[in-house]
């Protein structure tokens, strides 16, 4: 049986924990991973062999179709797609942000959420089946330091109250429409183990909510 994985959201341990889950189910997959453009590191990046890595900018609607038609093509379907916002810190003060910075903090970790839930809403309810699976790690707002992250609360902030009206609405009628979240020293391999076990049980109780991965959540909830 084909089955046909879409993973999008924020480079991240957690977003390659979540491809290299998939990597256990299906031969091939579609992953689209938003680099951090706030850091100059170059970081090593560890990735499953299989899957298809695809670029996806944000900001551009056009992008998001194009994202979503690609992967239809590559997998021949789309049942799940699970989006991941992980956004990184960014500790500036308020004043020290460029235009560009802001432009960045918009499109890449709020507006682009918006434009792809469009095409795969438009997906999933015209074959009326599919799971849409939103995940956030929750980020706390200073975490030590001496300037305030003005972009990891902002964004988590704005994808929770997102994925709350989507669990609130008529698209769960549709189709499948799940939260997931977890604080920020979570076990990534372990809570993409969880994504995937609530996914595959197919269960109408899970639709429409929020589950919360803790140390028991592998074993009940």
């Amino acid at each position: 049986m084909i089955r046909g994985i879409l993973i999008a959201g924020n480079e991240s341990t957690l977003a390659t924990a979540v491809a290299a889950e998939a990597a256990k189910r299906v031969t091939n997959f579609v992953a689209a991973f938003i680099p951090n453009r706030f850091s100059d590191a170059v970081k090593e990046k560890t990735i499953p062999s299989t899957g298809t890595f695809l670029n996806w900018n944000p900001g551009s609607p056009i992008s998001a179709r194009t994202l979503v038609l690609a992967a239809e093509n590559r997998l021949e379907r789309i049942d799940d797609a699970i989006l991941v916002c992980v956004p990184p810190a960014l500790y500036k003060q308020p004043d020290e942000l460029s235009s560009a910075n802001i432009e960045v903090m918009v499109n890449d970790y709020m507006k682009g959420w918006f434009f792809l839930v469009k095409e795969l809403a438009a997906v999933f309810k015209a074959k009326k089946a599919g799971t849409l699976s939103l995940v956030l790690v929750e980020t706390s707002a200073n975490a030590g330091k001496d300037s305030l992250d003005l972009l990891g609360p902002s964004a988590t902030a704005s994808f929770r109250a997102f994925t709350q009206n989507l669990l609130s609405s008529y698209l769960c009628d549709s189709f499948q429409v799940m939260g997931f979240s977890a604080s920020d020293t979570g076990d990534d391999s372990a809570f993409a183990a969880f994504i995937f076990k609530l996914i595959e049980e197919g269960s109408k109780r899970n639709n429409g909510r929020w589950h919360k991965f803790g140390k028991l959540s592998l074993f009940g909830r």
